[in-house]
């Protein structure tokens, strides 16, 4: 018998200063079975770093979503979709492999992936020369330090607050506060 997604209740407040974006989600995760908390916050860490396109590009006309994840290998870990349906932004996270981060790239009009663990590094020395080529492709590298410790933060119900500023980003919630300055990879 196949294991279900546990269903995770997100309220996230977004207090995005460098773009000047300032809202609350009311956002549900399912996490798949093989899914780690440390990954599932990555997502919704990524989702709160680039909410701010819903105004930018959307102009407050789009859809940001989670997609399948795990699930469907062919659909975005996040996804932002404007009122025609396109796809303006697909976002991956952890060490997919280049095939489906070039699909994604010619589905999409910008591909973001946020690599993390202590085995990215060796992913992305592996994996640089064939991804360097995509235009649309931003690789960002989540300490590793910070992506364990926001998973602690992780509850089947959340209550959360992102702060967003000169490119890092501070999650905090009852449990505590986690501060991750991401690295540009490409």
């Amino acid at each position: 018998m196949a294991l279900k997604s546990t269903i995770y209740k997100a309220n996230l407040s977004i207090a995005d200063i460098d773009h000047s974006y300032y809202e609350d989600h009311q956002l549900t995760l399912a996490r798949h079975p093989s899914e780690t908390d440390e990954r599932m916050m990555i997502r919704l860490l990524a989702l709160a770093i680039n909410a701010y396109k819903l105004q930018s590009v959307c102009k407050g006309d789009g859809k940001l979503a989670f997609g399948a994840g795990l699930s469907d290998p062919d659909d975005p870990d996040v996804s932002l979709r404007d009122f025609t349906g396109q796809t303006r932004m697909w976002i991956e996270v952890g060490q997919p492999e280049d095939k489906p981060i070039m699909k994604a790239c010619q589905k999409a009009d910008e591909v973001l992936l946020y690599c993390f663990n202590h085995a990215a590094e060796v992913w992305w020395k592996g994996i640089e020369t064939k991804l360097s080529r995509l235009d649309k492709l931003q690789v960002w590298r989540v300490p590793t330090e910070g992506s364990q410790e926001l998973a602690k933060l992780a509850e089947r119900s959340m209550q959360l607050q992102a702060t967003v500023q000169e490119g890092s980003v501070t999650f905090s919630s009852d449990k505590g506060s986690v501060h991750i300055e991401l690295q540009r990879w490409k």
